[in-house]
């Protein structure tokens, strides 16, 4: 965090996923909430969102997925965030999650799992609680 305590959050769109309308309704809901965000946009690979999270320092690295790839960029993902010494942050992930996959996106290491309906609320939420 900063030394203001304000978090700092990289949104990023994983793979070919071309659907960002719900990503970018989510940063503004983190923005009005206090959180410094950064979205990486469209088609980012593993290794742009783990430059972007050393770039920026971020808190959280989020990544909004609809368009269900989710599985095997997040663990793609994981030992490129654990290389960078990113271990330590909150990784969350939001979109189309179905529920036989979340148990597997937790065990990668994401701890905020948001699928499609989740509350705004709820996420900010959720970081506040992880990180104030």
């Amino acid at each position: 965090m900063k030394a203001d305590g304000q978090i700092k959050v990289v949104l990023a769109k994983p793979g070919l996923d071309g659907h960002d309308q719900g990503a970018k309704v989510v940063v503004w809901a983190m923005m009005d909430a206090g959180f410094d965000v950064h979205y990486t946009g469209l088609r980012q690979s593993p290794e742009q969102v783990v430059a972007a999270a050393v770039a920026h320092d971020a808190d959280v690295i989020a990544l909004s997925s609809m368009a269900g790839s989710h599985l095997p960029f997040c663990t793609r993902l994981q030992p490129l965030l654990e290389q960078a010494g990113l271990q330590d942050r909150l990784w969350i992930i939001g979109g189309n999650l179905p529920a036989r996959d979340h148990g597997a996106l937790r065990a990668l290491g994401f701890a905020g799992v948001f699928p499609t309906g989740s509350r705004l609320d709820a996420i900010c939420g959720f970081i506040k609680a992880r990180l104030q």
